[in-house]
């Protein structure tokens, strides 16, 4: 169904179809760090970085640009809420949806066209934004909340609308010379490189959840991945002597805070 869904996606004009401007893909070897919660340098310069798109890229880094694209910002609500809440989910009883394990951020809904428009129109400018502030990608998160919200009780998104969501982010970021990374959803990664168009991954905890391969066998040596210490189930060093790994593997904290915080850690493979 979800090749199905995905090639109906690619006939109706999406990513797969388009001339995209030249971009570039990151590196595979080097120094490789997560800084989502806080941007920060380390001794000796970084060859690849993500950080968020409210801050700057790393001089001398591949740097990759943080978007959520499915679902509304920490602190970004009221952007949504009222003139655009028809963008946003609902549950059978026309409640709002947020995400449980992030209770600030409500789940947008790219289930109708019409939607996807109203939500390219407030997030494409964030897209194309990474590009203006001299990022070389964009790492586009929440690709599989079409998976965890598919009641029709609790919230239903449309799992055709969410590829299609995703095939415009391709399209848009290519456009303003960006690659452009799949964000975790294992189960298409096959799709979202053949059929959507992202050019490489970004994984969070796949060896957790022993999926890691999935992401190699469609990008190869073009995966990023972040484990956190939090949740490994076995020593780190173990993880980097499996074979299905990324070459840029690195364990950061859950916050990913900097490195004054207390609770700051960072390892790489």
């Amino acid at each position: 169904m979800l090749l199905a869904a995905a090639t109906t996606v690619v006939l109706a004009g999406c990513s797969a179809a388009s001339s995209p401007t030249a971009y570039r893909l990151p590196p595979t070897e080097g120094t490789f760090d997560y800084q989502l919660g806080a941007a920060y340098d380390v001794p000796g310069g970084l060859d690849v970085v993500v950080r968020d798109a409210t801050a700057e890229p790393a001089d001398g880094a591949y740097s990759v640009c943080y978007v959520n694209g499915f679902q509304t910002q920490p602190g970004d609500a009221d952007r949504w809420l009222g003139e655009h809440e028809d963008l946003l989910l609902h549950d059978a009883a026309g409640r709002l949806v947020v995400d449980p394990d992030w209770p600030d951020e409500h789940v947008l809904d790219p289930s109708t066209a019409a939607q996807r428009a109203g939500i390219m129109d407030l997030l494409g400018p964030v897209v194309t934004g990474c590009a203006d502030a001299g990022f070389d990608a964009v790492e586009i998160d929440n690709l599989d909340t079409w998976t965890r919200f598919d009641d029709a009780e609790t919230g239903r998104i449309d799992e055709e609308g969410a590829l299609a969501l995703a095939a415009a982010y391709v399209d848009l970021a290519h456009d303003a010379g960006l690659a452009v990374a799949q964000k975790n959803a294992a189960e298409i990664a096959r799709v979202a490189r053949d059929d959507l168009g992202f050019d490489f991954a970004v994984t969070e905890e796949c060896a957790v959840y022993d999926e890691c391969a999935a992401y190699t066998a469609a990008y190869g040596d073009h995966v990023l991945q972040v484990e956190y210490d939090d949740a490994l189930p076995e020593p780190f060093d173990r993880v980097c002597a499996r074979t299905d790994r990324a070459p840029l593997t690195v364990l950061r904290d859950r916050d990913l805070v900097g490195p004054d915080d207390a609770g700051y850690v960072r390892e790489q493979c």
